[in-house]
């Protein structure tokens, strides 16, 4: 059902004919590590995330899954094996 809370016209799949079914009754706005992150949305009721309802969990141990403005660089190490070494393997 469409949202007639806090986003008015937004498709929600706690929203129902009794009003919003969501933990605490409406969504949560967004929290300060979210600035900057693509998947807001600002209604005239405030900012909110487009992915969930309450970002202050998906924050809570860490970084956000989700999170557009954060890069993570994960490098990969390889081991690197001794030439020498590899050719008396091969034997």
């Amino acid at each position: 059902m469409v949202c007639t809370t806090l986003r008015p016209g937004f498709e929600c799949i706690f929203m129902t004919k009794k009003g919003c079914q969501f933990n605490g009754g409406s969504c949560h706005p967004i929290i300060d590590q979210c600035d900057g992150c693509q998947r807001i949305v600002e209604y005239p009721t405030g900012k909110f995330c487009i992915s969930f309802l309450d970002p202050s969990i998906k924050w809570k141990n860490g970084v956000c899954n989700m999170a557009t403005h954060i890069q993570i660089n994960t490098k990969k190490e390889t081991n690197k094996i001794n030439p020498l070494k590899a050719s008396k393997r091969s034997r």
